[in-house]
This record gives C-alpha cells, structure tokens and sequence, in this order.
C-alpha cells in the first residue's frame, strides 16, 4: 500500500463529528475537574522501537486501545469476553452493564491517563475497558494465591493460558504484553471493578496488592531482595509503574549534591591544566624512578656499565631542566607525548577552591560517554577486583576501594527478562522526572559486560541467575537495551563507575597496557626510534670492546659486587 492510500485510508476512517463531539465535551467538563490526571502511558519512543519491536508491540493479548484493532490479536477476545461474564457472576445481582456505565462516568480520566488521542467514542471505550479489566483480574487470581489469598478458581477454558507454575509458553507470552508500555490499562479501573465483588473500598484494594504483588515478584528479577519497598496501589497509575517502584529506589533530589565528591571539568580546563603541569621536571623524575626501579635488580655483564651512564654527572644535569627544555631535545621530543600521557594517569587532580560552587551546575549537566566508559567484568577481576553478590536491589551497588571489591545485586534473568528489563527503560524515559535509575543501572552491566566470558564470569559469581540457554545469551540482552536514551547523572552509581575507574587506571599493568598498545605497537614512529636507539647501544657497545677487554672490566664488576653483598 502506498504512503497516499494509507493516507486515504486514515483520513476515511476518521468521524469528524465524534472528534468534535469529545473536544467540545472534554473542554466543557474538563474545566469544572478540581485535579489533573497526569498522562501515565505512553507511545514506546521510535528509537528504542526500531531496536527491538517484538519487545514493545503484544504478540498475545491487547489491554486497552492502543492495539485493539489488530487483527492478530483477535483470537483472545474470546477469552476475555468469557472472562467478562464469569465476572458479571461474581457481581451478584449487578449487571456488567453496570460496571461499564461506571466506566462511563470516568471517560475523562481514561482519556486522561493516554499520551495519544483515543478515537473512540465513550461506550466502546468503557465496554473495552471493563472487559479488559475482567481478562486482568481473572488471569492475576494466580498470584492472589501466592500471596496466601483466596481468589475465585480459574476457569477450565483459560487452563492452557493461566499456570500456576508460570512454564507454559502462553503464560509467559500474556506476563510480557501485561508488562509492555503501550498493553496498559489504568489501575483505577480495575479498583473499580472490584468494589463491585467486595463490600469495601480497604478490601478490593487489599486484593488488588496482594496480586500485583505476586505477580511484580514473578516478573522481578531482584528475586533475592530480603525486603520489596511498600508500594500503594492508590499511588500507583498502571502495573508496569508499580513494579518500576517495586525494584527502582526513589533518589532525594534534594541532596545530590552532598552525594557526588567529585565533579568532572571540561574538557578545555583540563586540558589547559595538563598543559600547565608539564612545565616542571617532576616527569623525568619519575621516569628516572622508573629506570633506576627497573636497573637496581640486574647488576650483570652490560647492564652495570649502563647503569654508570644513565647516573653519570652530566645526565643528571639534564634531569634537573625543566620538562619543556628536555622534551625539546633532539629524540626526546618524538617520545614527548607518549611520556606524558603515561605518568599523567598516576598524577592527582588538584581542584581550585572555586570549584564547588560549580558543583549544582555540573549535577544537571548530562555525562559525557567517557564519563560511563568502564572496564569488562573480565578485565576488572584480572586487575584484582573482587566481585561479590548482594541481596538487594540497584541501591546496593557499591565498590570498596579498601578491599578491593565490587558488590552487585543478584540478577536472575529468562525469558522475561529482556521485555520487562525494556518497557522499564521505556516508561522511565518517558515519564521520569528526575535521574534514570533503571537506565543507568542497565548501562552499567553492559559496560561491565562485552561477552559471554563477562557473563559467565558473573554466573560463576552467583550475580547473575541464568535461566536462559547460553551465557551469548545474557551478553545479547543488555545491549542496545538503553540506547537513544538521554543520559543522566545518577549519584551513587556514578561514584562507583567513577571509582572503578579509579583503580582499574591506577594499576601499573594497565598503563604499561594502554602505553604499549597506543605508542608502540600503534607506532611506526616509536618503533624506527627504538630499534635505531638499540642500534646505536649495540654499535657503542661494540666499538667500545674493539678498545678495551670488556671481560676484565665485566669481571672486575662482578667481583666488586660480590664483595659488597
């Protein structure tokens, strides 16, 4: 179909009439509401649609009117019709039509709770959602009775959809569309529905808990949380928001900023600031450290003669020039750059007094991605960190630069996990006002994790429960989870990146690392320059023999070692 049917075909099935009906009356009587409906579900954003469809859009189940027109979908109309009738049985001597009038006289807070323009007029939309309400409620009775309640038995004819047990592959399918951003129905509505099976307001709610509740354990990964925040249902707009409350701890934006000990510079004072330091001789002491480190453990044959050389009167003078006179000289200054980027890495930051008056300023800027760049698991425990699994959720993240150790919550991940894991980067993105928690949490495991060696290393750890086919698997799911996702500064999880971080640079192994791989094996420079210095050592060294008997001098050396030890 070409873009001008499609077009066409929009524009003929849209009513004029009813649109300007639903404008005039949402105006009218929208003016006379004392409290505002905040939007609360939301159209998943392009970027993160085009990654992963499958993962935003239902494949079993529509709930509410954003995927109720799909033909695909229609084959469970018939269990949610059914399922509206088992409860109009429950309503006692109600009608459903009683229920749906009630759904009625809340036309404006439904249309409220969606970002897009619902095109339909008020009783279809109240028939569609009292009978999704229906479907809901009947499919989490299962986990009212997990929770120890005792709701009403499920209905044979929903037996191949509904397991208690959560294995078959139906069950699983309705958990991830109940879960996605754009399946939501107001819980509002389905209070409502259950004032009609239970004498009190305090009761339906109580229910209502105690299912969500079960059902937000199932579809948690955090299973090993020793204690779930209190989350009310009053407070709550939709399922997927209680259960982002349920696992995202609830920052203080108010005190930020005594959280962060740190604010990073820009780029053009940091650089200004290297500059700077460069114009002293502490490099060349520290390179004279370096060598002398490396020289005191061989005494042999060559080595001693060099070490005569290198200590000698005038190379001590040399030492004593300033860092930009030396890096002037002929050869030093093709290793200039190389030798400043290899100590700057162990040189602390000095910040002026000025620079905490900043610091609110800097809180509300975004991270730079170098800011979120972070070693592999792998790298981390090859470099001497200690990984340790903790029994909570995001907020026990921490690292303990004293013990060398990196604690992170249990995860447990199936087939669940990357639907649920991705409605929650989602709906944060679109609704959070404040810090992306979730997201940030998500982009710290898939710095920390590349591949399935990462996973598996995690796995082994007990931080990750694998529940999926391979560890290729897990690596998979956290990438591109967040991706086109604004970034935001996240205190606590901040500091810990910025900490491991700290240490990862801090090693020698990892500098002499990042050194060799970025001047001189990345060099051709670098290595011409070596292999022409050796040369030079070799030729020195060889014509100094034709002249002098190396060996008496290399015995005499050995000799006046050996009595000095």
């Amino acid at each position: 179909m070409s873009s001008l049917q499609l077009t066409n075909t929009i524009t003929s099935n849209f009513d004029e009439k009813r649109w300007v009906i639903q404008i005039r009356r949402t105006i009218d009587e929208e003016l006379e509401e004392e409290a505002e409906i905040p939007v609360s579900i939301f159209s998943v954003p392009k970027t993160l649609m085009a990654s992963d469809p499958d993962s935003y859009i239902p494949q079993q189940v529509a709930l509410g009117p954003y995927h109720y027109c799909r033909p695909e979908l229609y084959e469970m109309e018939k269990y949610k019709l059914a399922a509206a009738i088992r409860m109009q049985k429950q309503f006692q001597s109600l009608k459903f039509q009683h229920l749906v009038n009630q759904m009625i006289e809340l036309e404006l807070s439904i249309r409220a709770s969606y970002h897009k323009y619902l095109d339909f007029n008020g009783e279809t939309l109240a028939w569609m959602m009292a009978v999704d309400a229906s479907f809901m409620l009947e499919f989490l009775q299962i986990y009212a009775l997990k929770e120890g309640k005792t709701p009403t038995r499920i209905s044979s004819r929903m037996s191949h959809l509904v397991d208690i047990s959560g294995r078959k592959s139906a069950h699983n399918a309705i958990l991830r569309d109940m879960v996605m951003l754009e399946n939501q129905i107001p819980l509002f509505l389905l209070r409502k529905t259950l004032e009609f099976q239970f004498s009190s307001l305090e009761l339906s709610d109580d229910m209502l808990h105690s299912m969500l509740m079960g059902l937000c354990k199932e579809l948690s990964s955090f299973k090993m949380m020793e204690e779930f925040p209190k989350v009310q249902v009053s407070e709550s707009s939709h399922l997927l928001d209680f259960l982002y409350h349920l696992i995202v701890p609830k920052l203080e934006l108010d005190h930020q900023s005594s959280e962060i000990s740190e604010v990073h510079e820009n780029r053009e004072d940091s650089k200004k600031g290297e500059e700077d330091s460069f114009g002293n001789s502490s490099y060349v002491k520290q390179i004279l450290e370096v060598i002398w480190n490396l020289l005191s453990k061989l005494n042999k044959g060559p080595v001693s003669l060099l070490k005569r050389v290198i200590f000698s009167k005038p190379v001590k003078v040399i030492l004593k020039l300033p860092w930009t006179i030396v890096s002037n000289l002929p050869g030093i200054s093709v290793l200039k750059q190389p030798i400043e980027m290899f100590f700057s890495q162990t040189k602390e930051e000095v910040k002026p007094e000025n620079e905490s008056s900043n610091l609110n300023a800097n809180i509300s800027k975004p991270p730079l991605v170098e800011e979120i760049t972070i070693p592999s698991i792998t790298e981390l425990f090859e470099a001497g960190v200690h990984l340790l699994p903790t029994n909570g959720g995001i907020s026990t993240i921490s690292f303990d630069a004293k013990k060398v150790t990196l604690y992170l919550p249990t995860v447990s991940l199936d087939v669940n996990t990357e639907t649920v894991f991705r409605n929650l980067v989602a709906y944060e993105a679109c609704n959070a006002c404040g810090p992306l928690v979730f997201t940030r949490y998500t982009e710290l495991m898939n710095g920390i994790i590349d591949n399935e060696e990462d996973a598996k290393l995690l796995r082994k750890k007990g931080i990750i429960l694998n529940h999926l086919k391979t560890d290729a698997e897990v690596a998979n799911l956290w990438n591109g989870m967040s991706k086109s996702v604004k970034l935001t500064k996240v205190p606590f999880l901040d500091k810990v990146i910025e900490d491991v971080n700290k240490y990862y640079n801090g090693g020698w192994k990892v500098r002499v690392g990042k050194f060799m791989k970025s001047y001189v094996f990345a060099s051709w420079r670098f290595l011409t320059l070596l292999a022409a210095v050796l040369f030079l050592l070799m030729t020195a060294l060889q014509a100094f023999c034709s002249v002098f008997t190396c060996s008496r001098i290399f015995r005499i050396t050995n000799t006046n070692t050996t009595t000095s030890s």
